[in-house]
């Protein structure tokens, strides 16, 4: 039976979590340790991170900061909201903005995103810039670390043109990374989740972002050929074929492993394992896999189990439903 829209938005934003979740035990390890500590498979399910079982991280933090950016972007200006929302999140990590952050009455009140769970260092420099970054004048001019991508999916799940998800990611991601694959891997994860989650295939999908990324032309040139090479690899995602797509602390190269992960597994859980069980940056590949799987196939595509363990899955689920409410009723 078809998904809704409310069931691919809710899908992706559990999904990624998910995914997130899976890999924070093992964010930092190599293959060999992996497999040391979980076995020849390495992590097959829910594993303790931070002190707590499906421990959510900076991923999943700031991808439902995202969706408040751009809830309270209704009211005004999209990008300032999206730039207070991200000051509000820096907060919960210990600094201090120094500048309005806007209503503190939502997600700053939630204790799970009081939690620091090993934030990139380039959100947390961009951040803490006096002014907010511009396309003319970027944040971390020469950062191009996957912290755009890992929480760029909120943009997909809006109602309107993939043109508008592909533009408001890329003023999202100069907020904090400045390098021009920084912000094309970022919009172009953008246009993927919008075509999920209006029900195209995932190959369908994939193809419309390297479109819109050739005709982009300039900076867009390493994602492309990044997305291009993870559409020609070959075989089952195995760690081995994983790794050689590549490591995945850049953006370019998380958003190709986790599109290379969701395209040759048999089916959601299998795509989130294998875009875990590598030397990388586990958990953000992760995210990535499951914001992409779960807005086209669902919460129910995922483990019981995992959502079960699964770190304030009611946060999750209340914030997928005011997205619908606000952008698709």
């Amino acid at each position: 039976m078809e998904l809704t829209w409310a069931e691919r938005v809710r899908g992706s934003l559990i999904g990624g979590a998910v995914g997130d979740a899976l890999g924070a035990g093992i964010e930092f390890d190599d293959l060999a340790r992996i497999r040391q500590q979980h076995g020849p498979d390495g992590v097959t399910g829910m594993t303790r991170a931070y002190g707590v079982l499906g421990a959510i991280t900076d991923d999943t933090q700031m991808t439902l900061f995202t969706a408040e950016g751009l809830l309270r972007g209704q009211r005004g200006d999209v990008t300032v909201e999206l730039w207070r929302a991200y000051s509000r999140w820096l907060s919960t990590q210990g600094f201090d903005p120094g500048r309005d952050v806007g209503d503190r009455s939502g997600l700053l009140r939630e204790p799970v995103l009081q939690a620091s769970r090993a934030p990139g260092n380039a959100c947390l420099s961009g951040l803490r810039e006096p002014t907010m970054g511009t396309r003319s004048r970027p944040a971390s001019p020469d950062s191009k670390g996957c912290g755009t991508v890992m929480r760029s999916a909120p943009f997909g799940w809006l109602g309107g043109p993939a043109e508008q998800a592909w533009e408001l990611a890329i003023d999202g991601a100069v907020l904090t990374h400045g390098h021009p694959t920084a912000r094309f891997a970022a919009a172009a994860m953008a246009v993927l989740v919008h075509a999920l989650v209006n029900g195209a295939p995932l190959e369908t999908a994939v193809e419309g972002a390297c479109d819109r990324l050739d005709a982009a032309g300039g900076g867009a040139g390493e994602t492309l050929r990044a997305l291009r090479a993870a559409v020609a690899a070959d075989g089952p995602p195995t760690p081995e074929a994983v790794e050689r797509v590549g490591a995945g602390w850049v953006g370019e190269e998380a958003l190709a492993m986790a599109v290379f992960c969701a395209l040759r597994a048999p089916d959601a859980p299998s795509a989130l394992l294998a875009a875990v069980n590598h030397s990388g940056d586990s958990d953000s590949v992760g995210a990535i896999c499951g914001n992409l799987v779960g807005a086209a196939h669902g919460v129910d595509a995922l483990p019981t189990e995992w959502l079960t363990a699964l770190e304030d899955r009611p946060l999750l689920e209340r914030v997928a439903d005011e997205v619908v409410e606000a952008f698709w009723a």
